[in-house]
């Protein structure tokens, strides 16, 4: 008895390629070189790579019209070219808005490197006064209380406040001498006393 003949092996099929095999195969072939015109043409490899992306990106959107006979390369040029000059005019864009806003910070926001050196020996001298003084000192600058408002915190009548807030910038200066004038500063005495004190 003969056994029944095999059925036949079918044949593969073939399918056609999708878009996204096609756009992977234009991506593959042609990324050395866009990458490389990019390269050639950008400030940084950062740059480039995102050139090539975006290139890529445009490629993807109008796949129908990247063309069938062989150029497609340099069509991905032209279109690297586009993406380029705008690359470029962001960066520009970039570049005014980053100085326009140094410039106004700088008009809002005072430069202390000036004053980093002046302030560690006006420390240093309040670091040699008494506690008293330094509180007192202190109270009156950076509190900016006035003499009434410091006998409260002190639990002194006010005139003794005046008497030894009198004394202790006299000591003050003396600690000083002329360290501001040495280092290119004008020293102002009054800056060291608020102006609601007079009241």
């Amino acid at each position: 008895m003969t056994s029944p003949p095999s059925p036949p092996v079918p044949l593969p099929i073939r399918l056609r390629p999708t878009a996204e095999d096609e756009f992977r195969e234009l991506f593959e072939q042609n990324f050395r070189e866009l990458l490389g015109y990019a390269l050639r043409r950008c400030g940084s490899a950062d740059d480039a790579a995102d050139v090539v992306a975006d290139t890529m990106l445009v490629a993807w959107r109008r796949f129908d019209e990247v063309p069938a006979d062989g150029t497609a390369r340099l069509w991905l040029y032209g279109v690297a070219r586009r993406v380029l000059a705008n690359h470029r005019r962001g960066v520009q864009r970039r570049d005014r808005l980053g100085e326009r806003l140094r410039v106004e910070l700088e008009d809002v926001v005072p430069d202390h490197a000036d004053g980093v050196e002046a302030n560690a020996v006006l420390i240093a001298a309040l670091d040699g006064l008494s506690e008293t003084d330094r509180e007192l000192l202190m109270l009156t600058t950076w509190e900016s209380l006035d003499p009434q408002e410091v006998a409260v915190v002190l639990d002194v009548p006010a005139r003794v406040v005046r008497t030894r807030l009198h004394r202790a910038r006299g000591r003050l200066r003396k600690r000083l001498g002329d360290a501001f004038a040495d280092h290119g500063h004008v020293r102002d005495d009054r800056a060291l006393r608020p102006a609601q004190e007079e009241r």
